[in-house]
């Protein structure tokens, strides 16, 4: 159902039983699936992409042309996935030239006035509290919650599941599993509530203790204690993944406590 003060742009795609309250605007060259709603005063610009059954509350701005100076019109976009909730005032900018695209993926919640950067990935199932920042080219995993108020430096890497505390400054890579807090940032432990609430058991959360004994409490540098956790610790997909995750880092993990 469109409300005849909406604009919607004739060329846009609008799905079947999407919900468009007034004075919220449209344009072309966008994408909204079944069963969406559209608050009042959103704005839609061109190239967004919204999944189905999406809610996005009034005053949104979803695809704003990138705040790069860099930019010079090419055709990106911005994309949110299935049964994602933006709630008021986001502000989301759709990609440029690095990746042509900024994602926010399925069942994720995006808290009022936060803002993410051009060119971001953010994977499913992911919170961002209120006033979260993002700046552009950050990558985040699944299962990742921000407190609120946190802003992300630029090419920053957050892995999954991973808990950082409000108010915090993203200024290095966070490895998965963990909880991050303090200033500077730094490993506050790994993050075995939300892993419990997603099924982990009390002996894998066990095992990625162990990996970040050596990663953060064993005075090691990372490359020995990377060294000595392949040697000492079984494979896992969670051990493996974290080696790959510090491996790749190519700004640097947070620091740990004790530094």
């Amino acid at each position: 159902m469109n409300q005849p003060l909406a604009y919607i742009h004739p060329e846009a795609k609008i799905g079947p039983d999407v919900i468009i309250e007034p004075f919220a605007t449209i344009h072309k060259n966008v994408e909204i699936g079944e069963g969406t709603w559209i608050g009042a005063n959103a704005v839609i610009n061109e190239g967004a992409r919204i999944g189905k059954f999406c809610k996005i509350y009034p005053g949104a701005i979803i695809s704003a042309i990138p705040q790069d100076l860099k930019f010079v019109g090419e055709e990106t976009t911005a994309v949110v996935g299935d049964y994602t909730t933006i709630r008021e005032f986001v502000t989301m900018s759709r990609g440029t030239v690095d990746k042509y695209t900024t994602v926010v993926g399925k069942n994720c919640l995006i808290m009022a006035y936060a803002h993410i950067g051009h060119d971001c990935i953010i994977g499913d199932n992911c919170i961002l509290g209120n006033v979260v920042q993002l700046a552009g080219h950050v990558q985040i995993d699944d299962y990742v919650i921000f407190g609120g108020s946190c802003a992300v430096q630029q090419f920053s890497k957050i892995g999954a599941h991973t808990y950082i505390g409000g108010g915090s400054l993203v200024r290095k890579d966070v490895p998965p599993f963990v909880k991050a807090a303090r200033e500077p940032l730094a490993y506050s432990g790994v993050n075995s509530i939300g892993l419990r609430r997603r099924g982990f058991s009390n002996e894998k959360i066990n095992e990625i203790q162990e990996i970040y004994r050596y990663v953060y409490l064993r005075g090691l540098n990372n490359a020995d204690a990377l060294e000595s956790i392949e040697t000492n610790l079984p494979a896992s997909v969670e051990r493996d993944l974290i080696i790959e995750f510090i491996r790749s880092s190519e700004r640097g993990i947070m620091r740990g406590t004790s530094e």
